[in-house]
């Protein structure tokens, strides 16, 4: 949690207010059941109605002073807490941005979304509940204690008791049920993990109608869930029937301890209600405070949990930024002896891959599922950085690039198509901000997209909704194509892009492609030989290694595996 009070920095009148507002509040309530004594002992005792009026209105400006400075300090509270949790969201998103994809591929999906929602909101209510009540109910306590000492020593010997009591026995759930909510928070995970996968998988659970195989697992998840919330609620609830016998028991000694008082006349009878008054803001206070020990402990799981996310340092260090300057007869791309080894994975993913690509040139990737061709492509905007060997650009190793000075370079559309909420045109400018009508229209030819957006009654205005579902999988494809393609990349990465598309635009998509200025260098990564024939060079790939290099022609010669390929192909 140290970590994250950071983020209050800029918060400091609030967490100074708050709590002093509160402390106020407090003062001007521990004076109330003194004016209550005098009432009772000189108004009423006394039939001086005039006295228990004048004490009646000192009561009620009691109470409104009260009332105004609380407002105050729950209006601090509130604005401290609400800034602290915004700030915490925008650093941990940020920070999130900032990790490679190998923590990206650690932490989850669902386990990130559980830091920026549930955890990010309990720790907001902690912070709102500890500049609230943290030290009022302390100060409640201990003062009320004190106001016993000043009406009668013996009777506040109770206090004395009690206190360390019902503090043993808060303090004492606390360490219990902390462990307890780290445990309950990533059971939560787990549910909200199944959750986004069933949602996001709809139709192929109901494709091969899974639906109650999928509910049961989700119930079997769900119950663990409750039943773990239901442990912990058990410990926690034991907090206020426990502290409620501690202090009844207190009360019936003090009432007792305070009768024999009065009839010796050592104290009198408003005095004792007075003491059973302060021993009741006590018990109200250690309820409270009670409640709070329980949110706070959440609150500390969950910030926890942030800061594990704040602790992931990413694997990879980016430099500012290169100086610009290409080497002279410098390669497009090469690739020098690469391997690569994925975090926690026990096998090499690439091994040994050597390969030169010469500017303009068109490079076709193919090979087996699952033997690495989405890797390989994946080193080049260094999403991921090689174990062994080096990938250069222009004959500059990417390690050697600023962040944003590589990416630019580069045009990457993923197997899977993804939009964003907005409309066509917006999707477009991703590639490029101050894209022209006439650059956003070129792209749109070049992918085959142009029909996309004339079908559509809005045109480059039309509405795209998340994840592009008013859209078949071809037109998503289609469209991430062309948003590469107003970038004006000098590489262009299609990593089987086009795998929606029938033989007929794909061949198009590829003429369009090859037919560009001819200083873009192309990685086309497919599973058809048919896409990739024409490639200036083509890499295929075996179980993570080169198992030939060459033309089509070239490898129909020499290369088993493209035969292979090809030939089931056709």
């Amino acid at each position: 949690m140290k970590k994250l009070l950071v983020f209050l920095k800029d918060y400091k009148k609030e967490t100074v207010f708050a709590p002093l507002f509160k402390m106020l509040e407090a003062g001007f309530e521990l004076f109330v059941p003194l004016v209550m004594a005098a009432v009772i002992d000189r108004g009423i005792a006394q039939s001086d109605i005039s006295y228990v009026l004048k004490m009646g209105l000192v009561l009620v400006a009691l109470g409104l002073i009260g009332l105004t400075c609380s407002i105050t300090a729950q209006y601090f509270a509130a604005k401290a807490a609400v800034g602290f949790s915004t700030q915490m969201k925008h650093a941990l998103f940020a920070h999130i941005q900032s990790l490679s994809f190998s923590e990206m591929d650690t932490l989850g999906t669902s386990t990130m979304i559980t830091r920026m929602t549930s955890d990010a909101n309990q720790v907001q209510n902690g912070v709102n509940m500890v500049l609230r009540l943290f030290l009022r109910s302390p100060f409640i306590v201990f003062g009320a204690m004190v106001m016993a000492f000043t009406i009668d020593v013996k009777a506040a010997l109770v206090f004395v008791v009690t206190i360390p009591i019902l503090s043993i026995v808060v303090f004492g759930i606390m360490m219990i049920t902390m462990p307890l909510y780290k445990k309950v928070q990533a059971s939560l995970d787990k549910v909200l993990g199944k959750t986004r996968e069933n949602l996001t998988g709809v139709r192929v659970i109901r494709a091969f109608h899974k639906e109650e195989q999928e509910t049961e697992e989700f119930e079997q998840g769900n119950q663990t869930l409750t039943h773990m919330q239901l442990f912990v609620g058990k410990i926690s609830a034991l907090t206020n029937p426990v502290t409620y016998i501690i202090i009844n028991v207190a009360t019936i000694v003090l009432i007792y301890t305070g009768a024999v008082q009065v009839d010796t006349g050592y104290i009198t009878q408003g005095e004792v209600v007075a003491l059973v008054n302060y021993m009741s803001q006590i018990l109200i206070e250690l309820v409270k405070l009670a409640n709070l020990i329980i949110t706070i402990t959440k609150a500390l799981a969950c910030a926890n949990r942030i800061e594990n996310v704040f602790a992931l340092e990413s694997s990879m260090e980016w430099k500012a930024s290169h100086d610009g300057s290409k080497k002279q007869d410098a390669y497009a791309v090469e690739f020098e002896h690469v391997c690569l080894t994925y975090q926690g994975a026990g096998a090499e993913s690439l091994s040994d891959i050597d390969f030169k690509v010469e500017k303009g040139e068109t490079v076709g990737i193919i090979g087996g599922t699952g033997s690495g061709k989405s890797s390989l492509v994946h080193l080049i905007p260094r999403f991921y950085d090689a174990s062994k060997g080096s990938v250069r650009i222009d004959g500059i190793d990417v390690k050697d690039y600023g962040m944003e000075q590589l990416r630019n370079k580069i045009g990457m559309v993923m197997q899977k198509a993804v939009l964003f909420q907005g409309s066509i045109e917006d999707n477009l400018r991703w590639g490029k901000q101050d894209a022209s009508a006439q650059e956003l229209e070129e792209a749109l030819r070049i992918a085959q997209a142009k029909d996309v957006v004339d079908s559509k009654p809005k045109g480059l205005k039309e509405r795209i909704a998340q994840g592009g579902k008013n859209l078949s999988g071809g037109q998503r494809q289609r469209l991430t194509i062309a948003r590469a393609i107003v970038k004006k990349p000098e590489i262009l990465i299609l990593d089987d892009s086009a795998s929606a598309l029938d033989y007929a635009t794909d061949a198009r998509l590829r003429k369009a492609i090859r037919e560009m200025d001819g200083k873009t260098t192309v990685f086309i990564v497919s599973q058809r030989t048919s896409s990739i024939q024409y490639a200036d060079k083509i890499i295929v790939l075996e179980d993570g290694k080169v198992a030939g290099i060459g033309t089509h022609e070239e490898l129909l010669a020499s290369c088993e595996v493209y035969q292979e390929i090809h030939y089931s192909q056709s």
